[in-house]
């Protein structure tokens, strides 16, 4: 335990002189930092407003006919409640998108203000890492959309039998569907977030094979907590993380070989 914490320190003070200086052995001072993350942040929320904008005047009646087929495949009736609640829901979606359509520019500002902080082999790397992190995210988004979200839709459906007609409001509808398709791209960076762990010493394979029992009594308690109250979200979270924790395990293996 000691020799992993003053493996960790080893790892902090590293990468607080590299950040502090780059390849060039250039010092940067704190206010050089400051300004790098104030362009950063200025180009990042300059991108989201444009995106925001352009998608709100020209796109988001397309993208809400998306995101409500699979209610209307099942001929549920989508209304809304306030006189503002219809443009409330296209005002979030506009956003949540614009953040999607200009997240290149925003990973690209990320990795052009972390990378000084690198190494030719860490850049390689963390940049793997970071298209790794990038695909699983989108890929949990996908599966949730595909597959997960239509079951639990029929679940709440035909669990609520005919004693009332399903007539969902758009706002909370919106709210739903966010709420469970990010926890699924969240989770799905179990892999990224155990090679990490694995890199600095924290963990090793062996460890996340003696625990496992442990690790999925805890994948199936957040699998619950982060999906709808219904038996079916909660398997469909659960199993593809345990898949992904068994990945990782390997994953594990792999690392400490190459260190």
């Amino acid at each position: 335990m000691i020799k992993r914490k003053h493996r960790l320190e080893e790892h902090i003070q590293i990468y607080k002189g590299k950040f502090n200086n780059n390849e060039l052995g250039t010092p940067k001072t704190i206010l050089d930092h400051l300004k790098d993350l104030r362009k950063m942040l200025l180009i990042i929320s300059i991108s989201i407003g444009v995106a925001f904008n352009i998608i709100l005047i020209f796109f988001v009646t397309y993208i809400m006919d998306f995101i409500v087929k699979p209610l209307k495949n099942m001929h549920i009736e989508i209304i809304y409640t306030g006189l503002s609640e219809s443009f409330a829901s296209q005002v979030k979606v506009s956003l949540i998108a614009g953040v999607i359509v200009v997240s290149p520019i925003i990973f690209w500002q990320i990795w052009s203000f972390l990378k000084p902080a690198l190494y030719r082999k860490e850049r390689l790397i963390f940049g793997s890492l970071f298209i790794l992190g990038i695909f699983l995210f989108i890929l949990g988004v996908v599966f949730a959309y595909i597959v997960v979200l239509n079951l639990s839709i029929n679940f709440f459906v035909y669990t609520s039998g005919n004693s009332a007609t399903p007539m969902i409001s758009i706002s909370k509808y919106v709210d739903f569907l966010f709420s469970f398709l990010l926890p699924f791209g969240i989770t799905f960076e179990l892999p990224i977030a155990i090679i990490i762990l694995t890199r600095l010493g924290i963990i090793t394979a062996s460890e996340l094979s003696k625990y496992r029992k442990y690790v999925i009594f805890a994948i199936f308690i957040i699998a619950a907590i982060l999906t709808p109250p219904d038996v079916v979200s909660q398997i469909s979270m659960a199993i593809p993380i345990i898949i992904l924790y068994e990945i990782s395990i390997l994953a594990c293996k792999l690392v400490k070989k190459r260190v």
